[in-house]
């Protein structure tokens, strides 16, 4: 039976599985949409993971793609009732844009999470204080209304249950992060906030599955890359996602750009401190403040 909790990861794969059926019975959109007595827009979101799918509906739709063992029907079946669950960031969907909830969802199954950071803190490694003030800074503020983002207090209320519902759950994922120097040195909040958080850094980097890496100002490998992380996860009917976010926008990434984000996240693993570097640097800065 299937190992997916999260809805978002439910419905990926289901997604994913009947787009695959689909191609195998060499169908077309057109032609489901024509024998399930559908509208042609409801196969396209029920493949592109836009809408979930009912289980009614979806044990017909098996039945015209031929798929009949009871075993995987049973798994798919379920598969579209965690699909349809209401997880607790539902109740956040209004407030953040829609990217931003699915890599949530997708986060919260991950097994392995690889983040870089040129610019700014990942939120999993924020304290909530930091986290308010860094939503408060947020350069994005100058450009937008404030009513078309979530204020400071909500954004470091979303940020905690992440880490409650990821660092904290029975089996937490693998944390590799690279953050770029001034990362550590950005006196987001004033000095006091920022040592604050340094410390924090340093108590994360002594669990087991967190690996911290400061790529330093001397560094001989410039990346031009923005921030972005790659999920990894249980499952090889799974694979990995990036996430990018970029100063005005979100993505959620699949395919042959993902291989490169891997390349290019072991390059600068490879280019930055060594883990205990990294935390001498962090706290060497802390004591500076």
């Amino acid at each position: 039976m299937t190992t997916v909790h999260s809805p978002t990861a439910g419905r990926r794969r289901l997604r994913n599985t009947l787009r695959r059926a689909r191609a195998e019975a060499g169908l077309t959109q057109e032609q489901v949409a024509a024998a399930m007595d559908w509208s042609l827009s409801k196969v396209i979101r029920i493949e592109s993971g836009m809408v979930s799918i009912s289980t009614n509906d979806l044990r017909q739709l098996l039945q015209y793609y031929h798929i009949e063992d009871p075993q995987r029907v049973a798994e798919l079946v379920e598969l579209a009732r965690i699909s349809r669950r209401r997880p607790w960031w539902t109740r956040y969907k209004d407030a953040f844009p829609p990217e931003y909830i699915s890599y949530v969802g997708l986060e919260d199954e991950s097994i392995a999470i690889r983040c870089y950071s040129p610019t700014g803190m990942p939120g999993l490694l924020q304290t909530e204080e930091f986290a308010r003030a860094a939503a408060a800074a947020s350069s994005l503020r100058t450009f937008e209304p404030s009513p078309s983002l979530p204020p400071p207090d909500l954004v470091a209320q979303v940020r905690m249950l992440r880490q409650e519902h990821v660092l904290q759950r029975e089996h937490p994922p693998e944390l590799t992060v690279v953050l770029d120097e001034s990362v550590i040195r950005r006196q987001i909040g004033g000095p006091e906030v920022l040592k604050r958080q340094l410390l924090h850094l340093i108590r994360l980097s002594a669990a087991p599955n967190v690996s911290l890496r400061v790529l330093p100002f001397n560094a001989t490998f410039v990346s031009m890359m923005s921030y972005f992380v790659i999920l990894e996860f249980e499952d090889p009917a799974d694979p990995a996602v990036v996430y990018a976010e970029g100063a005005f926008e979100q993505h959620v990434i699949e395919g042959s750009v993902m291989e490169r984000h891997q390349r290019m996240f072991e390059r600068l693993r490879e280019a930055a401190l060594s883990e205990a570097d990294s935390v001498a640097l962090i706290a060497r800065v802390a004591r500076e403040l």
